[in-house]
C-alpha cells in the first residue's frame, strides 16, 4: 500500500501555491503554507477564502465543509512549521537556483522520512534531486493552473527517485480529485514539450505576418477545439514562464524547433507578461480584451 500523506507544507503563497494548498484542505490534509513575503501569504489566504466562498454559493461545497477546511490551514514565513509535515511541496518561481536554496534550508527541518516534491513545469527533477539530502524521495509534481478547476497532474520520476515515493504521491494526487499521469524526466516532461512549442510556433506566425492575434487565436479555437488560443493562453500563463520553458528545452535538446520566437524575447524584455503585468498579446487595462498588434 501507498504511505498515507496527512499533513503538507506548501512553500510559495503565489497563484500554484494557494491552489494547491486550497485543493488539499477541501480533501481533508492539513496544510502549512509558507513564503519569505508576508503579504503574499495575507493575499492568498484571502483568495483561498473567496474561492471556498464561491464553491459554497454554487453549492459544491456546503457551509460547514468550508468552515472545516479552512481550519485545517496554518500559515507563517518561518520554515520551523516544517517540523512534523508528510510532504513538502515546492512551489516558487521557475528559478533553478531559489529552488536549490529552498531545498537545502528546509532539510534539516523536515522528518527524514518526509517526501519531497516539485511544482515545477521544466527543470529536470534529478538534477533538482541531486540538490537534496533525499533523492529518492523526491520527485516532480505538476499541477495545471488554475489548480482547484484543472483536472491533471503531471508526476515526474528523477532517476534516483524510489517507486514508493511514486505510489505515495499518485495517491496524492487521487485524493486531491485530481487525474495523475506519469512523465519521465526529459526536457519540458510531457505537458509543456508539447504544449509550450505549439505556442511559440504561433508567436512565430504573429511574427512573421501569417495572421494577426485575433486570427491565430480564433483559428486555433475554432479549428482545433481549443478552449483557448495559444496568444491568449500564453498571456494567462505568463509571458515569462512561455520564455523559461522554451530555453530550457533549447538548452536540453539544442535543437532548433526550439529556439524561442525574438517576439516573445521582445515582449518579455519590455516587461509585457501578459494578464498578470496587464499587457502581453492582449491589453488587459479595459473591461475586455484588446489584441496588440506585433509591430
Amino acid at each position: 500500500m501507498a504511505r498515507s500523506i496527512r499533513t503538507i507544507a506548501v512553500i510559495g503563497a503565489g497563484q500554484m501555491g494557494a491552489g494547491i494548498a486550497q485543493v488539499a484542505i477541501v480533501a481533508g490534509l492539513r496544510v502549512y503554507l509558507t513564503d519569505t513575503d508576508e503579504k503574499r501569504i495575507a493575499t492568498a489566504l484571502d483568495a483561498i477564502g473567496r474561492n471556498l466562498d464561491r464553491q459554497v454559493a454554487k453549492t459544491t461545497l456546503d457551509a460547514a465543509a468550508k468552515f472545516e477546511a479552512i481550519g485545517r490551514i496554518s500559515a507563517g514565513s518561518s520554515l520551523d512549521g516544517l517540523g512534523d509535515v508528510d510532504l513538502v511541496i515546492e512551489a516558487v518561481t521557475e528559478d533553478e537556483a531559489v529552488k536549490a536554496s529552498i531545498y537545502t534550508a528546509i532539510g534539516p527541518k523536515i522528518r527524514t522520512d518526509a517526501l519531497i516534491a516539485t511544482n515545477t513545469s521544466s527543470i529536470p527533477i534529478s538534477r533538482l534531486a541531486a540538490a537534496t539530502d533525499r533523492p529518492a524521495q523526491f520527485m516532480g509534481m505538476h499541477f495545471m493552473n488554475p489548480v482547484p478547476t484543472m483536472d491533471l497532474v503531471e508526476l515526474i520520476r528523477g532517476k534516483a527517485t524510489a517507486p514508493e515515493t511514486v505510489d505515495a504521491i499518485r495517491a496524492l494526487a487521487i485524493a486531491l480529485g485530481k487525474t495523475p499521469v506519469v512523465s519521465e524526466d526529459f526536457p519540458g516532461f510531457l505537458i509543456n514539450r508539447v504544449l509550450i512549442p505549439m505556442i511559440n510556433e504561433a508567436i512565430f506566425a504573429l511574427h512573421d505576418g501569417v495572421g494577426d492575434v485575433v486570427a491565430i487565436d480564433t483559428a486555433l479555437k475554432l479549428g482545433a477545439r481549443h478552449p483557448m488560443g495559444p496568444l491568449e493562453l500564453a498571456d494567462f500563463i505568463g509571458l515569462d514562464t512561455c520564455l523559461a520553458i522554451m530555453r530550457v528545452l533549447e538548452a536540453g535538446f539544442g535543437e532548433a524547433k526550439y529556439r524561442p520566437c525574438p517576439l516573445l524575447i521582445a515582449r518579455v524584455e519590455a516587461g509585457w507578461l501578459g494578464r498578470k503585468t496587464g499587457r502581453g498579446f492582449y491589453d488587459y487595462s479595459g473591461a475586455t480584451p484588446v489584441p496588440i498588434p506585433a509591430r
